[in-house]
Formats: C-alpha cells, sequence, structure tokens
C-alpha cells in the first residue's frame, strides 16, 4: 500500500491569524526552530509566510514588523494537498511547481499538517544527507 501524505507530514502546523504581526511570526519561527507559519482567517488556510518572506518582503522593504500583518505578506497563490492523498504523487507535483514545503489542509480549507522534502526524505531514505540535515536540530 502506498504512503499517503499523513503518513510523512507534520502534524500540528504552527498557524498565526492573518492580522498577527512579522515580529509575533518571527519569534514563533526563532521559538520552535521551524521556517514557515501557516496564515489563516477564520480557521482557513489564507498563506504561508517564511522567514525568507520576512528578509525579502519586511525588512529588506523596511516594513515595521511590529505593526505589519502577515497577511499584507505571506504568499497566498498556493499549492495545498489533502492527507489521504498518495505521497509518491505529491512529490511529483513539488518537483514540477519547484516548492519545498506544501500546506495540508482538510477539505473545508481547514490546515492540519505540512510536508516538507525534508519529511519526506526522512521517510524514504533515513540515510541521505537531505535527511541528516533535516533531522539535525538547529544551530543557534
Amino acid at each position: 500500500m502506498n504512503q499517503t501524505v499523513r503518513d510523512v507530514m507534520t502534524h500540528r502546523p504552527v498557524c498565526l491569524p492573518a492580522d498577527a504581526t512579522v515580529s509575533k511570526a518571527a519569534r514563533l519561527m526563532r521559538d520552535q526552530a521551524i521556517g514557515d507559519v501557516l496564515v489563516t482567517k477564520d480557521d482557513l488556510l489564507c498563506g504561508v509566510v517564511t522567514d525568507r518572506d520576512i528578509v525579502v518582503r519586511a525588512v529588506a522593504e523596511a516594513r515595521d514588523p511590529e505593526s505589519t500583518p502577515l497577511g499584507a505578506l505571506c504568499t497566498n497563490d498556493l499549492f495545498t494537498v489533502r492527507p489521504d492523498e498518495d505521497a509518491d504523487e505529491v512529490v511529483r507535483l513539488m518537483r514540477e511547481k519547484a516548492v519545498r514545503r506544501v500546506p495540508v489542509v482538510e477539505y473545508d480549507g481547514r490546515p492540519v499538517g505540512i510536508v516538507s522534502l525534508g519529511d519526506m526524505a526522512l521517510e524514504r531514505d533515513p540515510s541521505s544527507a537531505l535527511s541528516i540535515i533535516s533531522a539535525a536540530p538547529p544551530n543557534g
């Protein structure tokens, strides 16, 4: 039987509402050693913000991180998957779309996880360089 996204995804993703500030997202990323936060509106996924988004879209543009809402800089043109989808198909789609992380949502749009290249590597080839890097604790 093929693996599903549910088998490889990170459960309980970190989410913040679209009106939360960039500073709040940055602190969460630091405190939880993660590189992305799912952005929600009325508990439904509306975007993703990454540590790179904060640098490129907030810091580099001199936006005030204490007042800039995540909704103003998150990526909202999203590729998402469902937990019951075939993991092999998701890998193919990640390659095709050149994405490293994909939010996992239920049919109603509620986020339930996130699947990353690291998750896939850890599950499929634990001895690969990507798996070893993904499993290592962050420095700092």
